[in-house]
């Protein structure tokens, strides 16, 4: 199936390393032997590899596509804005338009700046909050990019210097008391957090937080660079309804073209005048107007409605299966309809990442892209969901099956995964 992608990728590792821009992209979480490692098109929900393979496509650019591949309307509005150019030497009229969109629709944006990845927005509001408050230890929950500040905080920390690493400070999601032990022992400037990913909010989480970072004259800073554009038209924060002083979006507000945000108080981001935060490519103009189309087009139709009714059926199905065939004790799921996660058990003979791989395996040779997530797009049906579900049907037990017979080994054809780093 996949011959002439283990063929560019040899040569792609000649040039590149791990022959991929984005670790997640790349061998580390694809097995090697048993997937594809370049795409040629893609189009709706459905990508088509360099071989010729066609899978529906649940990774979805990790995350970033939320209308869907080769949108027509997106497209139009960016091909539009390509005949009167790119960057240009002032801004262009589309940086006010597209910020006044994003504060007319997210609820703390009194104030924007742009950005091109998420990286980018999470480290400019890092900055704001250590000029803002003067104190510089961070409290951080969940991942945030890669920049030394918060990849310090994990296994992943080859490189940054050991005065960085000890200024950031991780909590538990849904543990408060981890977070107030923190506080106990470190003067704050902020607590950035993902204000959901795996779990939902239990016993009014982030009302407690907030209420703890501020009593300690902190900044709370929600990253939405996921949960903007699918869990509500204003993210996290406007379905919750609790509003941090700082938040940064990125991925699907632009429908996987480069482009992020940063976005506070109008007290809090005029400190962007004072720090230095600046790119030459902030301002480009392709992307803007992508964006501008995104809102426009969640606007027009009801895509987080959709999200919710096929995210919702596709986790009732699982769950379903799941139940119908016993698999409980290594299967489970969790997370949110429009970014929902299948999560794998270690068990006695067999690590998840072994099980993980056999998973990848089958579903990748069956035409079904995924990561263990499910990042939906406006471009999913019902009848894409019935067919992931029909995959899962056969490699769900065919996993059980491998597990109890304890041959799950001699049926990898691939290489093993191994674990990258553990953030959620």
């Amino acid at each position: 199936m996949y011959k002439k992608s283990e063929k560019l990728l040899e040569r792609a590792l000649k040039s590149i390393p791990l022959a991929s821009q984005t670790f997640s992209k790349s061998l580390t979480q694809y097995p090697r032997g048993v997937s594809p490692f370049f795409i040629e098109k893609g189009n709706g929900a459905k990508v088509v590899d360099v071989d010729g393979n066609e899978y529906i496509d649940f990774v979805n650019s990790l995350a970033a596509v939320t209308l869907g591949y080769c949108d027509k309307d997106i497209d139009k509005a960016v091909h539009e804005q390509m005949k009167n150019g790119v960057t240009f030497s002032l801004p262009h009229t589309l940086e006010m338009k597209v910020a006044e969109k994003l504060i007319e629709i997210i609820p703390c944006a009194e104030k924007v700046r742009f950005a091109k990845n998420g990286t980018d927005a999470t480290s400019a509001s890092i900055r704001i909050a250590r000029a803002y408050t003067g104190k510089e230890h961070i409290a951080v929950c969940g991942y945030h990019g890669w920049q030394d500040w918060y990849i310090g905080s994990t296994a992943r920390n080859l490189g940054v210097p050991h005065g960085v690493k000890e200024l950031t400070h991780k909590f538990a999601y849904n543990d408060m008391n981890s977070l107030e032990q923190i506080f106990q022992s470190h003067e704050l400037a902020c607590v950035i957090m993902e204000p959901m990913n795996v779990e939902y909010p239990e016993n009014n989480f982030l009302e407690k937080v907030k209420e703890l970072v501020h009593k300690n004259n902190a900044l709370l800073i929600f990253d939405e660079t996921i949960t903007g554009f699918r869990f509500s038209l204003g993210g996290a924060q406007e379905l919750f309804n609790v509003i941090p002083d700082l938040a940064t979006f990125g991925k699907g507000m632009a429908n996987g073209y480069p482009l992020s945000a940063v976005v506070g108080s109008n007290k809090i981001m005029q400190k962007v005048e004072d720090i230095f935060f600046s790119g030459t490519f902030g301002g480009e103009t392709l992307s803007l107007a992508a964006a501008d189309e995104v809102i426009n087009k969640y606007k027009k139709e009801k895509v987080i409605g959709h999200f919710n009714e096929i995210g919702t059926y596709l986790l009732e199905q699982l769950n379903r299966l799941i139940d119908d065939e016993n698999l409980g004790d290594i299967f489970w799921t969790s997370g949110h309809p429009s970014w929902s996660f299948l999560h794998i058990k270690d068990q006695e003979k067999y690590n998840s990442f072994e099980i993980k791989t056999f998973f990848m395996q089958e579903s990748l040779k069956r035409g079904v892209m995924t990561l263990g997530s499910h990042n939906l797009s406006y471009s999913h049906n019902k009848e894409e969901i019935d067919r992931l579900i029909k995959v899962y049907s056969k490699v769900l037990p065919m996993v059980k099956g491998h597990v109890n017979n304890q041959s799950l080994l001699e049926n990898i054809h691939g290489k093993i995964l191994e674990p990258l780093f553990k953030v959620r």
